[in-house]
Parts: C-alpha cells; sequence; structure tokens
C-alpha cells in the first residue's frame, strides 16, 4: 500500500453536521475524544485500519444517539473497549453514573486516560470480567456494543441488573432473529418485554438498533 492510499484510509472522518444536534453542549468533548480516538485507537489496538474514515457515523454517533434512552442513575458498560458505547454516553449524559468495566489491561488504561483528559467525574474504570462482578445485582442498567450474541450476553450482563432494571444493548440487523434464539436464556435471566428498538431515524444515515428489556 502507498503511503498516499495509506493516509488516505487513516484520515478521520469529518464530523458530520448532526454531530453538535445529537451532543449539544457537550459536543467539544465528543470532538476532543474523538480526534484522540482516531489518532492513536489503530495504534493501541483499539480499532482497526479501516475505521478512521468512518468513525463519527459508525461508532461516536451510532453509540451517542442511544442515550436519551437511560434513566439517571448507576448504568455499566460491559466490555467497554476503546469506550464504545461507555464513553461516548458519559460524554452525552453527564447526569448518569457510568461504570466501564474492561478486562485487557491496555483497554483499561485507555479509558482511564481519557476520563482524565476530559475531566468526566460521571465515570468509574473497573478492569474485570463482567463474569466476575462482585456487587451483585446493583446497577440500575447494563449496556453492551459489539460483545457477543444475545444469548452468550445475557449471563454476562442481566446478574448485573437491580430489579427492574434494564438491558439496553446496541446490535445489528438481526436483533430480532437474536431475540428468538435467546428464548430460554431471556426466560432463565428473568427478561421481560425484550424487543428491538430503533434509535435516530433522521438523524443517522444508519439508525442504531437496541435489544432492550427489563430484568424482574
Amino acid at each position: 500500500m502507498s503511503d498516499d492510499v495509506s493516509r488516505e484510509t487513516s484520515a478521520v472522518e469529518s464530523e458530520p453536521s448532526t454531530a453538535v444536534e445529537i451532543f449539544g453542549d457537550r459536543i467539544d468533548l465528543a470532538r476532543r475524544f474523538t480526534a484522540a480516538l482516531g489518532e492513536f485507537g489503530e495504534e493501541r489496538g483499539l480499532i482497526g485500519p479501516l475505521e478512521p474514515p468512518r468513525l463519527w457515523t459508525r461508532h461516536i454517533l451510532n453509540s451517542a444517539v442511544i442515550a436519551p434512552l437511560f434513566s439517571p442513575g448507576r448504568v455499566g458498560d460491559v466490555g467497554s473497549g476503546a469506550g464504545l458505547p461507555g464513553l461516548v454516553l458519559a460524554i452525552a449524559r453527564p447526569d448518569v453514573e457510568w461504570v466501564l468495566i474492561e478486562p485487557m489491561e491496555r483497554r483499561v488504561a485507555w479509558l482511564s486516560e481519557q476520563v482524565a483528559e476530559l475531566g468526566l467525574d460521571n465515570v468509574e474504570v473497573i478492569r474485570a470480567r463482567a463474569e466476575d462482578w462482585q456487587h451483585g445485582p446493583s446497577l440500575d442498567a447494563v449496556t453492551a456494543r459489539a460483545v457477543s450474541a444475545l444469548r452468550t450476553l445475557l449471563p454476562i450482563t442481566a446478574p448485573l441488573v437491580r430489579d427492574g432494571g434494564e438491558l439496553i444493548l446496541l446490535k445489528g440487523a438481526n436483533a430480532g432473529n437474536e431475540i428468538a434464539s435467546a428464548e430460554k436464556a431471556l426466560r432463565k435471566f428473568r427478561v421481560t418485554g425484550a424487543r428491538v428498538e430503533i434509535v435516530g431515524e433522521g438523524l443517522l444515515n444508519e439508525p442504531s438498533r437496541v435489544i432492550r428489556g427489563t430484568v424482574r
């Protein structure tokens, strides 16, 4: 690959006009995080080389657009990775306490650095696997993005949620089929009202999909 092609592939996508509408007065923090992820994400193993040219639309706004679904409280992000969606949601929703749960040391280092750089006082970073969560069903909601299929995600997310709390899981176009394939697991982990919600129509060319359900 030539240097010109490499630079073109790695160039960070220009900010879409809808970013300001989605982030409001938090847009400067979103810009800073996106710029840092675009600059350092590939070399630190957080994103692949094809992601910078679609960083805003595929990752940042895809995560941020679901922010209104969360009520004030304490929300966990399982497998936070580069901070998608947890750090993005923490920027968009400063009234919510976010717990970023990530087992890999280098990713935990990145998350902690970004929390400090952005001055986010509503974020706690925990280095752990969700399976090793020590605090019982104490969270008001749990989210995750691109972690695994619903039936394998339920055992590591639902047990963290208090009675009456929610799962709000970012998913792809196959979300409806994932619910159908997870019927037994949904019953086992007491998740009711599981459904697909489409968020961001009219704001994003490709709206976000979440699987949403209540833990009883």
